[in-house]
């Protein structure tokens, strides 16, 4: 069970978007949005997806920025996020991140050619979004992922590849997702499998 920190408040919202980057009606958009001084991870090329480097462009934000931070990634961002994680927590300079939303990751398998990655304990609390239709990621396997990540696990139904081909431009829900996570709430909160989060607030509108 994770415990929260005494830090500043509010913590920093930053996206960690996957292969392409994320357009202007993609919910990590929407969502920079909602957050004052939000951030986004940039990467030198959105069409090479590399573990190494994408987790390197990572930690040079976190490192030029003041925390705390919540991160929200997206995708192959997931992977990076969780590399760049794993490296901090090697330095002991992991401190800054209070938390982290994983969503629809990409399969490590279907990008064996972008580095070795090996999913760990992340040191933070987080959560991870899975679909039932995601081509990139089985349910299933996205359910194991987070097991290995410690992560709270939500299944979001028929949801695709929780992107703006699926319909998720401006969605509430993560939101609040991420007040969660800066409140510390994530392992609490959630259980596996669970389906009725918030039930005011639509799978996506």
């Amino acid at each position: 069970m994770f415990s929260c920190r005494t830090t500043a408040w509010p913590p920093r919202l930053v996206t960690v978007p996957g292969l392409h980057g994320s357009e202007g009606a993609h919910w990590q958009t929407w969502l920079e949005r909602q957050f004052a001084r939000s951030l986004r991870v940039e990467q030198a090329d959105w069409e090479a997806p590399n573990v190494e480097r994408w987790a390197q462009a990572v930690n040079d934000l976190l490192a030029r920025q003041r925390g705390p931070f919540v991160l929200a990634a997206h995708s192959f961002g997931c992977l990076a996020a969780a590399h760049a994680l794993k490296q901090r927590a090697q330095r002991a300079s992991s401190a800054d991140v209070v938390g982290v939303l994983f969503v629809a990751p990409a399969s490590p398998r279907k990008f064996a050619f972008a580095g070795a990655f090996d999913a760990t304990r992340v040191a933070v609390p987080s959560i991870l979004i899975g679909s039932e239709t995601d081509p990139w990621m089985p349910l299933e396997e996205a359910r194991e992922l987070a097991q290995r990540f410690g992560s709270a696990f939500v299944n979001l139904g028929d949801a695709g590849h929780i992107n703006t081909a699926a319909g998720f431009g401006p969605w509430p829900r993560s939101k609040y997702f991420v007040d969660t996570l800066a409140h510390c709430a994530a392992p609490l909160r959630f259980r596996d499998d669970t389906a009725l989060l918030d039930p005011a607030s639509p799978v996506a509108a």
